[in-house]
């Protein structure tokens, strides 16, 4: 019996899972959505909703201007962006292949992106005191080939 576990197993091993959980991540943060099954996804939205939220505890220093700062709080501010970037990097990939609409690939740094680009763009709504929910999950339908629900996990637009 699996009385008091957390997480879902997905017929695969841990390195297995970790790896796919990396990998869906990874896109999450370069595409800010996926399509995959609603168990996927549901798990999912725990990871991504954790990366997003390592960043945005920095608060203000995650977009304060190093330069204006005296030395004492320069060090303590580099210092916590450089210790959250590192636990984010644990577990996302460096770098991640996007395919453009006119077929060009570029690569993308994903940590660079979720501290430079993501996190800003929710900080007003952690300081409005809305903690979380950075994810949406859109039903969609059966699958065709095995009729496994499918679902959009994406980041919720900010106005």
């Amino acid at each position: 019996m699996r009385h008091k576990k957390i997480g879902r197993k997905f017929g695969r091993n841990p390195s297995h899972r970790r790896a796919m959980f990396r990998n869906m991540a990874a896109n999450v943060v370069l595409y800010e959505r996926v399509e995959t099954t609603e168990a996927k996804a549901k798990e999912m939205r725990g990871i991504v909703e954790r990366l997003l939220t390592r960043a945005l505890r920095l608060g203000d220093d995650l977009t304060v201007d190093e330069g204006k700062l005296k030395d004492a709080e320069r060090q303590r501010v580099v210092s916590a962006r450089l210790s959250a970037r590192r636990l984010v990097a644990q577990f996302l990939p460096a770098y991640g292949t996007k395919t453009n609409s006119d077929g060009t690939t570029e690569e993308v740094d994903l940590v660079k992106k979720l501290f430079e680009d993501l996190a800003p763009r929710y900080l007003p709504r952690v300081k409005a005191g809305k903690a979380g929910g950075y994810t949406r999950i859109v039903k969609l339908g059966p699958r065709r080939g095995d009729n496994a629900p499918i679902a959009i996990l994406e980041l919720i637009p900010i106005e």
